[in-house]
């Protein structure tokens, strides 16, 4: 090997380590053959990545766009869009006082559905953690309804048994409790969607429970041995080994619960009875883009409302570092 290519193997390692400390590319060390296999790669990664690019673009960031900019026009699907500015929005807060129902109705659901789901699911997942045998039908039978509890065909069955005469009423009559037909109580109705909310607790139940098996059983021991009791050791050991879970199940939870509709639709027939009571944002969208034709102004409540969601998911993001703790945190 002659001087100068020593030289240049010796000086070049150096030279690339302070190259790549510099953030240049580390490509101008690659041979021309390298790039080339590097560039398709590459290229392979992208056809990989295409069907799921132009899913993303052409069903979700686009339409997303154009709905943005629906939002400030006056537009009825059969006639171009007509600019209006702000108009929509000003109506949605200061002329629409069934959109204020239907915000109020939807924050309650929320923001008491959401709650009583995740205690639910909490309590049945720390039931079968410390249960071995039939575990595994348990769990079966508590996810079945998360996976058909949207459906028209569960809605249409939920409507059935609330209805008057119906399962429901007639077991409440025969104990002495005559409330009558939940779906036509306006009273009632929003508890029992709340209830049908909280019969679909089985997805948050399984991560619940997968959360559970990761805590360490010393902890427990240690706990017990200093005395702890059991709320206590629910309080100083489950609830902070789980609370990574519990904010993955209460970010998750807060946003399918804003985008309920199946259910409320089926249940009140489209028309968000009674009085109004399940006529929650996306049962009022829905009304307003393709029974009355004013999607500039249907626009305008999903920006809204994805507005919301957003506030809420940075909320809960922000504060985090209060309750959330991590395996190797200090706090």
């Amino acid at each position: 090997m002659s001087t100068t290519a020593t030289r240049v193997i010796v000086t070049d390692r150096p030279a690339k380590r302070r190259l790549l400390r510099s953030g240049r590319p580390e490509s101008k060390f690659q041979r021309p053959g390298q790039r080339a296999r590097s560039r398709r790669e590459t290229a392979a990664g992208y056809a990989f990545l295409s069907p799921w690019l132009i899913g993303f673009f052409g069903l979700t960031a686009i339409p997303m766009v154009y709905s943005l900019y629906l939002s400030f026009t006056k537009y009825n699907i059969f006639q171009p869009p007509k600019w209006t500015g702000l108009d929509n929005y000003i109506r949605l807060f200061t002329n629409d006082p069934v959109f204020i129902q239907s915000a109020e109705i939807t924050l309650v659901y929320v923001f008491i559905g959401t709650p009583i789901t995740m205690a639910a699911a909490l309590a049945v997942a720390m039931l079968l953690n410390f249960r071995d045998q039939g575990a595994g039908f348990f769990r079966s039978a508590f996810y079945a309804p998360s996976l058909i509890g949207g459906s028209v065909s569960v809605a249409i069955v939920w409507r059935a048994m609330f209805s008057t005469d119906g399962p429901v009423d007639n077991t409440l009559s025969f104990f002495g409790i005559d409330i009558g037909g939940w779906i036509g109580n306006p009273a009632m109705i929003l508890p029992m969607m709340i209830l049908l909310h909280v019969w679909q607790f089985g997805s948050t139940m399984v991560i619940f429970l997968a959360g559970l098996k990761q805590i360490p059983k010393e902890l427990y021991e240690a706990a017990e041995m200093d005395g702890a009791g059991a709320w206590r050791r629910f309080t100083a050991v489950t609830i902070p080994m789980l609370s990574p879970v519990i904010f993955f199940n209460l970010l998750l939870g807060l946003i399918g619960a804003f985008q309920v509709f199946t259910s409320a639709y089926i249940i009140s027939n489209g028309t968000g009875g009674p009085a109004g009571m399940t006529n929650f944002i996306t049962v009022y969208l829905y009304k307003r883009g393709f029974s009355d034709g004013q999607m500039g102004y249907a626009s305008a409540i999903a920006w809204v409302l994805l507005v919301v969601v957003a506030i809420i998911a940075f909320i809960l993001f922000r504060t985090q570092r209060s309750w959330v703790h991590y395996a190797g945190d200090d706090r």
